[in-house]
């Protein structure tokens, strides 16, 4: 600013800072000297914005300086330094919430942890005691019925412990089925079947129901033994429970094709709601024996392998069990002679 008032030989130096401009005007707002470029948005003091401008206009002291009256002040916005400090704060905030959920999650629940640690090892305890007197209970009835010949109390004694040797088994399978891998092996499905049909003879014998078994094929089957008699016996287990006494069922062994077809169906009681039997510890009826842990093995076996299951059941007609071993664990058919 040069040549101004009573200093025509003196020089004023504006002051210029880079964050902002500034500008002295006249009363009615005429430029005496300004940074800006653009039109005042306003010619009210106070604070005024206009997009990413913010402009304040402020009344100076009369004849001040430079007999100015109003002096301008314009600084620009940038929004995206805001966001990203904004940013910046909120990922520290959700950062340590996190941290601290997981220490406080991890806290509380490591009581929770130790009891089902004791749990755990108190079943796998209980298990492998009831596996003995399991096995001396079925080793004495066999010697005992050798000895003084079969009568109805050693069936029914028979019965029991086959009944409550298949819980076992399903408790054992549900404890390890994490743990330990099952592998594959070939068996005989034929043999196989023959052998679970004569183990559950007592149990059928005692509401004298007859089981048939219809096989016109010989099947080899990839898979693992333990699975499969999982499958088996919670499917003949369930037919006996809930098959009227002097009823029978029918087990038949097909294929279709390269896949092998196993149907055990019964003439019982039927079931009111064949989907729900896969929910653990669901019992179609409370009268019956057992944990409703069974069919949920079944479920989870067929649902990993390359198994198909379909239900055919009515209501006081009976029920049919369907699997379908597709051709991927099914090494071996021939016609049986």
């Amino acid at each position: 600013m040069k040549n101004f008032g009573n200093h025509p030989d003196e020089t004023f130096i504006f002051p210029q800072l880079p964050q902002s401009q500034s500008g002295l005007y006249k009363k009615d707002f005429s430029i005496i000297h300004t940074q800006l470029t653009d039109t005042l948005p306003s010619f009210m003091t106070g604070y005024h914005a206009l997009k990413s401008s913010r402009y304040l206009i402020t009344k100076l002291p009369s004849k001040k300086y430079f007999f100015a009256e109003y002096l301008v002040t314009k600084k620009e916005i940038s929004f995206s330094f805001i966001f990203f400090e904004a940013s910046l704060i909120a990922f520290g905030i959700i950062t340590l919430i996190l941290l601290l959920s997981f220490y406080f999650l991890k806290n509380f629940s490591r009581p929770f942890k130790r009891i089902n640690e004791k749990l755990d090892d108190f079943i796998k305890e209980s298990m492998h005691e009831i596996n003995t007197p399991l096995s001396i209970i079925n080793v004495n009835v066999d010697l005992f019925d050798s000895i003084h010949g079969n009568n109805k109390y050693l069936k029914r004694i028979k019965s029991a412990t086959k009944s409550l040797a298949t819980i076992y088994n399903d408790m054992d399978y549900l404890i390890k089925q994490n743990r330990i891998e099952y592998k594959s092996e070939v068996l005989s499905l034929n043999a196989f079947l023959q052998e679970r049909i004569s183990y559950f003879e007592h149990i059928c014998q005692l509401k004298e129901i007859t089981i048939s078994f219809d096989c016109n094929i010989l099947v080899e089957l990839y898979f693992n033994p333990t699975k499969l008699q999982r499958i088996v016996d919670n499917t003949l287990s369930n037919a006996i429970k809930f098959s009227n006494n002097n009823s029978s069922i029918h087990i038949t062994l097909g294929h279709n094709g390269d896949d092998v077809v196993l149907s055990i169906k019964d003439f019982g009681q039927g079931m009111q709601d064949p989907q729900k039997i896969f929910d653990k510890y669901y019992r179609e009826d409370d009268q019956k024996h057992g944990f409703g842990i069974g069919m949920s093995i079944v479920k989870s076996i067929v649902n990993e392998s390359d198994i198909s299951l379909e239900i055919k059941s009515k209501h006081l007609e009976g029920s049919e069990f369907i699997y379908t071993f597709h051709s991927s664990i099914v090494p071996k058919i021939s016609n049986k002679v």
